[in-house]
């Protein structure tokens, strides 16, 4: 298993390093193609390359004339099937946290909570991918109050890194009598505002945490951007009296989530590259939305 790791990896590195010369040769072509359809001479730093250009240029169509990128292959197995998903916590959890990645059990369907104890990264890692896990998630805590959530994909990352806020648990909600029960059906998702190329991003990492619902679930799940926060929140509905009158119930928990790192790599990978990180100018930048306007 150990070997067929390294070699996986290898591959994947090995792709990835052939991105840099597709985007170069993507960009010749580009050139190229935006030359013809102006009607103007081909660059001069081009027209020793232009007859084998034209010629591949001629061969592609719309899904091979767009360069691959590792980031497609990072998920481009995740619709053969449904995703599993291991929660576990830091070390030494309060009962806080506890309860709260009790709760988060119910939200991830197909997921299976583990107790930390001694087990650094590493060993959670190797364990995920012998037993075939898809992603692994994290979850971290300030003086009894969760703070921070990463979520890994695997085998190959990404590995997002999320500060979470304002965290309402069921069992901390006064109206859990009113809550009910929570559901396992797999839920609907709704992702709102996620419009920019990391929001994009961010949005694949959300989804593919959530396998694919029957047309009649009753339960949905939300993560809805609003100046770079993501509000999550879970309901379930039924319909009431007419059919276009729904009953809409939210059974909890609710938190907020702030993104500030990706990782073109998984959590024990310390030299994996940096894809994207909230600096501390972007904090002031008013203007700016990184996720989504």
């Amino acid at each position: 298993m150990l070997r067929r790791n390294v070699r996986l990896r290898r591959e994947y590195l090995y792709r990835k390093s052939l991105e840099g010369k597709e985007r170069l040769l993507y960009e010749k072509k580009r050139k190229i193609k935006q030359a013809l359809e102006e009607g103007k001479p081909i660059p001069t730093e081009l027209r020793n390359e232009d007859a084998a250009l034209r010629q591949e240029i001629d061969l592609e169509d719309e899904r091979t004339a767009v360069p691959r990128s590792t980031i497609d292959d990072e998920y481009a197995n995740a619709n053969e099937r449904d995703p599993k998903i291991l929660l576990t916590t830091s070390h030494d959890p309060s009962a806080p946290l506890k309860q709260f990645v009790k709760e988060l059990k119910f939200v991830f369907p197909n997921s299976q909570r583990m107790n930390r104890g001694g087990q650094v990264i590493s060993e959670i890692v190797e364990t995920c991918r012998a037993h075939d896990f898809t992603d692994l998630i994290l979850v971290y805590e300030h003086r009894g109050v969760p703070d921070k959530i990463v979520i890994s994909h695997l085998p190959f990352g990404p590995t997002s890194y999320f500060q979470i806020l304002n965290v309402v648990t069921r069992h901390d909600n006064k109206d859990k009598k009113e809550m009910g029960t929570v559901s396992e059906a797999y839920p609907h998702l709704i992702l709102n505002n996620f419009s920019t190329k990391i929001g994009e991003r961010t949005a694949t990492i959300l989804k593919h945490l959530f396998p694919v619902p029957k047309p009649d679930s009753k339960r949905i799940i939300t993560f809805a951007n609003q100046s770079d926060y993501i509000s999550f929140r879970h309901h379930v509905y039924r319909q009431s009296g007419g059919p276009k009158s729904i009953d809409l119930k939210e059974v909890g928990p609710r938190f907020e989530l702030k993104l500030y790192q990706i990782k073109l790599g998984t959590v024990d990978q310390d030299e994996a590259q940096t894809e994207w990180v909230l600096r501390s100018f972007m904090n002031t930048s008013k203007k700016q939305k990184v996720l989504g306007e």
